[in-house]
């Protein structure tokens, strides 16, 4: 990202310095029996109440992260060839060092399904549909097919998710499926450069991921922390070789009626090494009705009023070009 302002490390200094906790209580799940199993293989039983042999082949995550590392070491001219906009927000951006960065990266985003149908704006009343179609760079030229291959095979791993996710909660194991008819899902390449005051600064600020999974893949560099529910401390996720970190998100906690909680996050930058990262979000479609599921719930307890998820995604997207009349909005916003 550049030589950093001296100015700019200086409006940092104020802000407090960033604990780290390492710990090992992160779990690892084997996905091998989900995999290898049947409807009715009883191995099932034992899964769902304790992410590595996972099924993707590697040839595909190394084929992506080598075409990622090249895409993000072209200039910055070449990479503003495909720069996001607010009518189309795929593509490349970054968070160049000013006074109000919250960010210490820079981004490219595509769709799994492409085009993908969107609402047009977030208004409520606003029955209008838009396409948002991927934006591709000239180089490397390797980009888009080792991306539109990986995100195959996301794709069939978050299915074998959901229907983890769906076993757990007691319901038929394909009961999630059919949200993500014409999913929204999309793909972000991270790439967080050498930080100098990583003390200060964060590669992502503190959140919460907004759709139904995320699966992180990471380099060795590490940077991912979570907030631990019993003591409010951040745990350092140490990187494991060739697995995946799943976040469950907002959708899943709301489906679940709070069953599934979505987990605060954010990420770490670092002072001598960079690093890379690639989430693929799962996201269901633009037209679906985001409530507790009818078998989690009964008249007396759903903890949620319905919610459209495009516009809420809109919405969500929108607010990073412009200032919009409504707030940023929460799951917490539905909570009845």
């Amino acid at each position: 990202m550049g030589e950093v302002d001296p100015a700019f490390v200086q409006s940092l200094e104020h802000q407090p310095k960033l604990d780290i906790i390492e710990a090992d209580g992160i779990p690892l799940i084997d996905l091998s029996p989900l995999i290898n199993s049947s409807d009715n293989d009883s191995s099932l039983a034992s899964l769902v109440s304790k992410v590595i042999n996972h099924g993707v082949p590697l040839k595909y995550r190394e084929k992506i992260e080598l075409a990622e590392r090249k895409f993000f070491a072209l200039s910055k001219e070449e990479k503003k060839k495909v720069s996001r906009g607010e009518a189309n927000p795929l593509g490349y951006y970054d968070t160049e060092h000013t006074k109000n960065v919250r960010d210490w990266k820079e981004v490219f985003d595509f769709t799994v399904m492409n085009p993908t149908i969107v609402s047009a704006s977030h208004v409520p009343e606003d029955k209008e549909l838009r396409e948002w179609v991927n934006r591709w760079p000239q180089y490397p030229p390797e980009l888009r097919e080792a991306c539109e291959e990986y995100a195959a095979e996301m794709e069939k791993l978050a299915y074998k998710l959901l229907e983890l996710i769906a076993l757990s909660l007691g319901l038929p194991r394909t009961r999630l499926n059919g949200f993500f008819k014409e999913h929204t899902s999309f793909i972000r390449l991270n790439h967080y450069p050498v930080c100098p005051v990583p003390e200060l600064v964060l590669g992502v600020g503190r959140h919460k991921d907004a759709g139904a999974l995320t699966i992180l893949a990471q380099d060795d560099v590490g940077g991912p922390e979570v907030k631990r529910k019993t003591d409010g401390e951040w745990v350092f996720v140490k990187p494991t070789p060739n697995a995946y970190i799943i976040n469950v998100g907002d959708i899943i906690q709301v489906w679940s009626n709070d069953k599934y909680e979505s987990v605060d996050h954010r990420v770490m930058v670092n002072s001598k090494k960079e690093r890379f990262s690639i989430p693929f979000l799962l996201n269901p479609g633009h037209f679906t009705w985001v409530e507790p599921l009818e078998e989690l719930t009964n008249k007396e307890n759903p903890k949620y009023k319905a919610y459209n998820w495009g516009k809420f995604f809109v919405t969500r997207k929108l607010s990073n070009f412009k200032k919009l009349d409504v707030e940023n909005i929460q799951i917490y916003h539905f909570r009845i």
